[in-house]
């Protein structure tokens, strides 16, 4: 275990398939049965972030194929979709399924336990996996089939916490069952096995909870709906990156971001 808190091994990455199938099992409707996740009443507060850390990178007018990779009810898409022709959802829970995200109907497919992707190699011009991959356990598999999916050119954008999200051998209030942070090495050392070019690799989420807790009672949104925290954000995770652990024990260690953000393209 302690290889796994050391952010020198990532848990789950070399799972058998048995293995694979509990974790699955549990983690389905995982993020669904959180209590606070109900279509009629939820928001999605993570466009501005998503436009300045991605989109705002790619200088495409339209995607003809797009998969999001555990969308859930696809909000995340709103902002592009009306360069968007067809849309894919790779999503496990039936809780999180949307008929139509304004004019377009999504094409739900549910993910095989493996994670191997049915679809043929250079499927799609865009692929998201906005805070998906830390709930699965074979990352480095998965991640490798996104790519795999990519068309040459084509790009992929993924969100994800870089730590260990507390001890998940015990209950954690407000996390599913399994869900743990990815240490970046676990991406970088993928990323570079594959045939693609980092774009953008940016931090975020530095004390965002601390943040939260102390001004959120005076603000209407979540405080990264609000372009200016934002950029604040980026400019403060990128300059403490190298005070990140993945499982901090001290104070200080804590001043760090929580999470990466990524833009790849295919070559």
């Amino acid at each position: 275990m302690n290889e796994y808190l050391k952010g020198t091994k990532l848990y789950g990455d070399d799972f058998s398939f048995d293995q694979i199938k509990e974790w699955y099992d549990e983690e389905a409707e995982g993020y669904a049965n959180l209590g606070s996740k109900h279509k009629d009443s939820y928001a999605y507060g993570y466009h501005t972030m998503n436009k300045i850390h991605g989109f705002d990178k790619i200088k495409a007018s339209t995607f003809k194929d797009v998969m999001g990779f555990g969308s859930a009810w696809g909000y995340e898409f709103e902002p592009i979709i009306d360069k968007i022709e067809n849309l894919t959802i790779i999503e496990p829970s039936d809780n999180l399924i949307n008929n139509t995200i304004r004019h377009l109907k999504p094409n739900y497919v549910k993910p095989s336990i493996e994670g191997k992707l049915p679809f043929e190699n250079g499927s799609f011009d865009l692929i998201t996996c906005f805070g998906t991959l830390h709930h699965i356990p074979n990352v480095s598999y998965i991640l490798t089939e996104l790519v795999r999916t990519l068309k040459p050119g084509g790009h992929l954008m993924f969100r994800e916490p870089v730590i260990s999200m507390g001890d998940w051998n015990a209950p954690r209030k407000g996390l599913t069952k399994n869900e743990r942070g990815i240490p970046i090495s676990v991406f970088d050392t993928t990323l570079n096995k594959c045939n693609v070019e980092v774009v953008s690799k940016e931090y975020c989420f530095m004390l965002s909870s601390l943040i939260q807790r102390t001004v959120g009672s005076f603000l209407k949104k979540q405080i990264y709906a609000y372009k200016n925290y934002v950029l604040a954000d980026k400019f403060a995770s990128n300059l403490m990156k190298g005070n990140l652990r993945y499982h901090a024990t001290k104070k200080l260690e804590r001043i760090a971001p929580q999470s990466v953000f990524y833009v790849v393209k295919k070559l």
